[in-house]
């Protein structure tokens, strides 16, 4: 693994740490509801720790539970199909009703969903993990 930059600027240091922590609420919500994806918002607060608090990242990735998530897609075992499934439909639901309903704008209308046919691509040539 590549050494990350930590954030020196202590507001946007403090800023992209709650980020990390909303991100795990949403990470911890998205294993009991299943709408929301799990394995992106868990790598998301492990990107936004890792930046931040070493220790917060570390705790992270050594949990019993949500540990797995990230290990399992940073050894390059991929993502469950399901998480695949949940994290193609709430991207394109919130991109399509941006450039649609919310800022319609057509250069929005052009880069939105070119921009999420090439997040789809590379998540489906993600290896899929099958879970036991």
């Amino acid at each position: 693994m590549t050494e990350q930059k930590t954030i020196r600027h202590p507001l946007l240091r403090h800023l992209v740490f709650a980020c990390g922590w909303l991100a795990v609420a949403l990470g911890v919500i998205g294993i009991f509801l299943p709408v929301l994806p799990t394995t992106p918002f868990l790598l998301l607060a492990a990107a936004c720790f890792l930046r931040t608090s070493t220790r917060f990242y570390q705790w992270l990735i050594h949990h019993p539970r949500l540990g797995n998530y990230v290990i399992y897609y940073l050894g390059g075992k991929g993502m469950p199909w399901r998480a695949k499934m949940y994290s193609l439909a709430l991207m394109w639901s919130v991109m399509l009703l941006t450039a649609f309903v919310l800022v319609p704008r057509p250069m929005l209308q052009v880069l939105l969903p070119l921009i999420g046919a090439g997040v789809t691509i590379y998540i489906l040539r993600l290896p899929t993990l099958t879970l036991k």
